[in-house]
């Protein structure tokens, strides 16, 4: 004998499921929105009758009706970037289990790019956004967090100290370059970031205050500005041998620079540590397993995508939120050593 068909979701309603569940339609429609706590028995009975009628509730449409599209947009810096990758992986990994579905989009390091990407997802109907890092200049921000509840991780925006989630980029930087200045350097290199771009000012900034408390003089000679890339890093140690520059250390911009740096003294001969320390800043996965081990200033890149995705799901929700701390720690490995 054939087997009947399922039933079709088309004809399923909330009073057929209702029957099946022996529940009230109210509670139906609870387990439905997740808006208020339902028995476990009862829900259990709800998901099984929705599973046995091949129902699959229009996510979008019972959102609107709620008033939210239950979705939160994410726009990325840079996809191929570890340490935006870190964030985004932590807010994935809180967004998961709740209402809330995420919509990345990427700003490719580009302001332009960016701010399309954002006015994208703003015509999605998004309920909030999570911005990583970025360049974006701030009439622009005010004018999106007058549009809706907005929360900035990897970024430290002055007027939005209850809703940017950082690592001090400046007070990491001068830990990593005073690092340096202890174990005997005096000629220490600074590979940049992107140079107009916030993190990249403010670690030069770091790096130029250790040299100026040491009582060492900046050279600009020993400054080359990179991209947040190995291949930057690869032409900066190019720079600087093309200078005939005598340095011994090398502050790198962020961990991905630095890795291209190593490759670059590596070709010339030049070994690390024992004859120029290298230190990076992230300290992303990679860094512990380089040869040698990079010496980094750590930013827990999961952690603050996490505190970033709590927070907003609460600012959407008009709930109270706490924006935790995050320090700069100096992670030292073999990468550095004393100077000889």
């Amino acid at each position: 004998m054939k087997k009947p068909a399922a039933p079709s979701r088309k004809n399923v309603t909330i009073n057929d499921i209702a029957r099946q569940a022996n529940v009230s339609k109210s509670t139906v429609s609870r387990v439905l929105n997740d808006s208020t706590p339902v028995n476990e028995d009862k829900r259990t009975a709800v998901l099984e009758a929705m599973k046995a009628m091949n129902f699959e509730p229009n996510i979008f449409a019972r959102s609107l009706a709620g008033g939210q599209t239950k979705t939160i947009g994410i726009l990325t810096q840079n996809i191929g970037s570890p340490f935006y990758d870190g964030i985004s992986q932590g807010v994935l990994s809180r967004l998961t289990g709740t209402s809330y579905s995420p919509i990345f989009a990427d700003g490719q390091w580009k302001p332009e790019i960016g701010y399309a990407a954002l006015e994208t997802l703003v015509g999605r109907k998004v309920d909030g956004l999570i911005l990583v890092g970025g360049r974006l200049p701030m009439d622009q921000l005010q004018d999106l967090r007058e549009r809706l509840p907005c929360v900035a991780v990897g970024r430290k925006i002055d007027e939005w100290e209850s809703q940017c989630l950082y690592v001090d980029n400046e007070e990491g930087a001068f830990q990593a370059t005073n690092h340096l200045i202890e174990l005997g350097h005096r000629k220490i290199a600074h590979i940049t970031g992107i140079i107009d771009h916030p993190d990249s000012i403010h670690r030069l900034e770091g790096y130029k205050r250790a040299l100026q408390e040491a009582s060492i003089a900046f050279d600009e000679d020993m400054i080359c500005e990179g991209l947040f890339d190995g291949e930057s890093g690869v032409k900066a140690i190019e720079t600087l041998l093309s200078r005939s520059k005598d340095f011994t250390a090398i502050f790198a911009a962020n961990d991905l620079t630095a890795f291209g740096a190593r490759l670059a003294l590596y070709r010339q001969g030049i070994s690390v540590p024992e004859d120029v320390s290298i230190i990076g800043f992230d300290d992303q996965l990679e860094a512990s397993f380089a040869t040698p081990p990079l010496t980094s200033v750590r930013q827990p890149a999961k952690e603050m995508g996490e505190a970033a995705a709590d927070a907003l799901v609460k600012l959407i929700n008009k709930q109270s939120y706490e924006i935790p701390d995050f320090p700069p720690e100096l992670i030292i490995r073999e990468s550095t050593q004393e100077v000889k």
